[in-house]
């Protein structure tokens, strides 16, 4: 992907964030993600079958992402080279989530703000997937933060990852993982051996790009001037302190740089599912602390750009497309 590309696919992020009303191709993906799952359940039931079913369903949903999203571009390209162009500024803008993430987790906020608790127990239930029925303001409050925190990660420093090493294919097909993960990678009974592959291949899409987010996070709460030491300590301490071996690295770094603690006891389906401190209780999580979060969102977002811009650079410099 070119610089100027990668460049207006970031900054129509930031401008227009999630375009409301058009058909999002990871509402596609979805939608194939659910076919496919209900034809693969009917051929059988055994575990053995399920998680073969599980790798076949993530195979296909990942080639038939990558394939439309690259022919896509090039039949669009080999036209008219500005439709083609078009085409990959468009499709690697809806990869991003860094101004839709703020807005979404705005309105839990201002819920709360305006003292309307059910409104905002509403709001974040579209975001997490915990229950969120019975929180009260401080557990709201955590869960916002831990929200922005894991999609600092997963909405903004991946697909920017993938756009500067490869193309918009490679972040549709990162989104088609994660959308995979979300849909499939639980652990309870109906998921555990179908959404096996789906679980193991998000892990390692994420792998990297986590690890680059704590490293980001602890930048911009230097920057920002927020506590970048305690932001480091507890990034080195804690990263490990979670069953996905990504999601603690954007949530260690978030914590110490608020100085705040993260995790604890959620509820999934109405079943307590305790989860692992992160960060030091030094003080309860306030309002403020979802603001400073954003700010920390938008400054890593700019320094993964430049990154991804490094990368995109590189990339075209010792492996040039034919």
């Amino acid at each position: 992907m070119s610089s100027a590309a990668l460049i207006s696919a970031y900054l129509l992020d930031l401008l227009l964030g999630d375009p409301q009303g058009f058909p999002h191709p990871v509402r596609l993906i979805g939608r194939l993600i659910s076919g496919l799952e209900r034809a693969l359940r009917k051929v059988h039931s055994s575990p053995s079958w399920l998680i073969l079913a599980g790798v076949i369903l993530a195979g296909t949903v990942c080639g038939i992402t990558f394939l439309a999203t690259h022919f896509l571009i090039r039949f669009l390209g080999d036209l008219y080279s500005v439709a083609g162009l078009a085409a990959s500024i468009f499709l690697g803008y809806i990869t991003l989530a860094t101004r839709d993430l703020h807005v979404e987790t705005r309105k839990v906020l201002r819920a709360l703000e305006a003292g309307d608790l059910p409104r905002a127990r509403q709001e974040l239930s579209l975001l997490v997937g915990r229950d969120t029925a019975h929180l009260d303001e401080p557990e709201i409050l955590r869960a916002l933060v831990e929200t922005i925190a894991e999609n600092i990660s997963d909405g903004v420093i991946a697909p920017l990852f993938y756009l500067g090493l490869g193309e918009p294919a490679w972040a549709m097909t990162y989104k088609a993982i994660n959308t995979l993960d979300s849909m499939l990678g639980y652990k309870n009974e109906r998921f555990r051996h179908l959404g096996w592959a789906s679980a193991r291949l998000d892990d390692v899409a994420n792998f990297l790009p986590a690890r680059i987010s704590g490293g980001i996070i602890v930048l911009s709460s230097l920057i920002l001037g927020k506590g970048w030491k305690d932001s480091l300590r507890i990034l080195l301490r804690d990263h490990a302190r979670h069953q996905s071996p990504n999601s603690a690295w954007p949530e260690a770094a978030m914590a110490g740089a608020l100085g705040v603690q993260l995790g604890g006891l959620n509820y999934y389906f109405g079943r307590p599912s305790p989860k692992p401190f992160i960060g030091d209780q030094k003080r309860n999580i306030e309002r403020k602390d979802v603001r400073e979060a954003w700010r920390i969102l938008y400054l890593s977002s700019f320094f993964m750009l430049l990154l991804a811009l490094g990368l995109s650079c590189i990339g075209r410099r010792f492996f040039p497309l034919p």
